[in-house]
């Protein structure tokens, strides 16, 4: 693992993450650092100004792959800190506006959409993928949302690294892997608003 300077537009020198070594792929490191300086802007935009980076955005971001580019973990892990500042920004905000109750109720009423998804029976919680689509493994998210069943009923341990970093064996025919990180964005969601 590398750390190589970057040399940007204003001339300025930049060793924001570690970089892979030439024949290994990291992130795009220009579009990270446009997008780093887009989140920089948005977070010191002052309140009622508009801005388009949130952190739903943050956590759907992905990045172009590159030889030699940025250090995937180092940049994820810097994405996770990211999105959790602009959460409990955009919370603190909203409940400034609407109350601590509004917002908790949100969060609950977020929370008891994804039980009564996850409330259905084993193989058959998401909808799958055609014979010859690869989705999630149906076992693998099976699994896991009984622990999000048990995180959201019993305060089963389970934090957002967990939820960020769960990782589910391919099949075909398999789940949907649109919806099922919809809902684990949506358990994230929930996660960040009662921290």
């Amino acid at each position: 693992m590398l750390c190589s300077p970057r040399v940007g537009q204003n001339g300025h020198v930049s060793t924001t993450f570690p970089r892979t070594r030439r024949s290994r792929l990291g992130y795009n490191v220009e579009q990270v650092e446009d997008f780093l300086e887009d989140a920089r802007r948005a977070y010191s935009a002052g309140a009622g100004e508009l801005t388009v980076i949130t952190a739903a955005t943050i956590r759907s971001m992905a990045f172009v792959m590159q030889k030699g580019g940025y250090l995937t973990t180092a940049v994820d892990a810097a994405m996770e800190r990211l999105e959790d500042a602009f959460s409990a920004r955009e919370r603190e905000a909203s409940v400034r506006v609407q109350g601590d109750a509004a917002w908790y109720a949100q969060a609950r009423s977020k929370a008891q959409e994804i039980l009564d998804r996850l409330a259905r029976p084993e193989t058959k919680r998401f909808s799958r993928e055609g014979i010859l689509s690869v989705g999630y493994h149906p076992v693998d998210v099976d699994d896991f949302t009984d622990r999000l069943v048990s995180y959201f009923q019993d305060g089963g341990a389970l934090s957002a690294t967990d939820v960020r970093g769960i990782a589910f064996r391919p099949k075909r025919g398999g789940y949907s892997e649109a919806q099922v990180d919809l809902v684990l964005d949506g358990v994230l969601e929930v996660m960040l608003a009662v921290r």
